[in-house]
């Protein structure tokens, strides 16, 4: 199975959906919190733990994206580099996509889960488009 077809199938579901739909994408690093035991540190630098700090974010048709490069793509000339990319669906009602306030509203509900750590009711990809699975 090739490591993109997550989000190929991410995109092929949220375009079948009879309600028009809205991707949206939270990019994110992992930062070491200013408050780490030296425990905490140790183990930032062998590539485990710390905090999520979400870097920007996104909304997208799913007609926008023909695969994960392009957002990759996208990403990189938008802003500044990520470790994390999390993606969520948001549904249009009565034949018409998401407003505009709907989506902002969603995406700042997402920024904040990701700062809580409450990630999990999200998909998540690695920089080269590989499906995480974060505990």
């Amino acid at each position: 199975m090739d490591r993109n077809d997550h989000f190929r199938q991410l995109l092929a579901t949220a375009a079948a959906q009879p309600a028009p739909q809205r991707l949206l994408f939270v990019f994110a690093v992992a930062e070491l919190p200013g408050n780490a035991t030296p425990e905490q540190t140790e183990r930032f630098h062998r590539g485990e733990g710390g905090s999520l700090a979400p870097q920007m974010c996104v909304d997208k048709a799913p007609g926008d994206l023909a695969d994960f490069a392009a957002l990759v793509t996208e990403s990189r000339k938008a802003g500044p580099p990520w470790q994390v990319v999390f993606a969520a669906s948001l549904s249009g009602q009565a034949g018409q996509p998401p407003t505009q306030d709907r989506i902002d509203k969603a995406l700042q509900t997402m920024v904040e889960a990701v700062r809580g750590g409450g990630i999990g009711g999200f998909a998540a990809y690695g920089p080269q488009g590989e499906f995480l699975e974060i505990a």
